[in-house]
């Protein structure tokens, strides 16, 4: 997972918006902190369960990542509240949870769904969607 997330962030640009659906411990932190490797923001990157959002600056000059959990949001306009449209534009915003939520904060996203095996050891299975203009053309890495 983690090394997937690396490969992904060398497509990311600052407006990608990606929505990670997944059961608890599918990977979608895994994920999201390879993204942040790739993306070389400060971490550490952790669940954002308790805080429900957070920020990580780039260390190389490129976009921040902006992190949201939104399993413990009621809906819509609790995730409306935490203003992630004023900052979509100009980072790379992964909502864990999002599948339902996150969707209208962008036109175009990236969604992911990871489905993890039923025994130890087993692997994940990662599905990609891109939806819009931005992801029409843009060969995926394979999950």
């Amino acid at each position: 997972m983690h090394e997937l997330g690396v490969r992904l962030a060398g497509l990311l640009r600052p407006g990608d918006l990606l929505v990670m659906t997944g059961h608890l411990g599918a990977g979608k932190t895994t994920l999201t902190q390879g993204i942040g490797e790739g993306l070389k923001v400060r971490g550490p990157i952790t669940s954002p369960t308790f805080v429900i959002a957070r920020v990580h600056p780039s260390l190389a000059g490129g976009p921040p990542l902006v992190h949201v959990d939104a399993y413990r949001l009621g809906g819509f306009a609790e995730l409306d509240d935490l203003d992630l449209d004023a900052s979509v534009e100009e980072s790379v915003t992964v909502v864990e949870w999002g599948e339902g939520l996150a969707e209208g904060l962008a036109e175009d996203r990236l969604e992911l769904t990871i489905a993890r095996g039923n025994g130890p050891g087993e692997g994940r299975e990662v599905r990609l969607a891109g939806v819009g203009p931005r992801w029409s053309d843009l060969e995926l890495p394979a999950g």
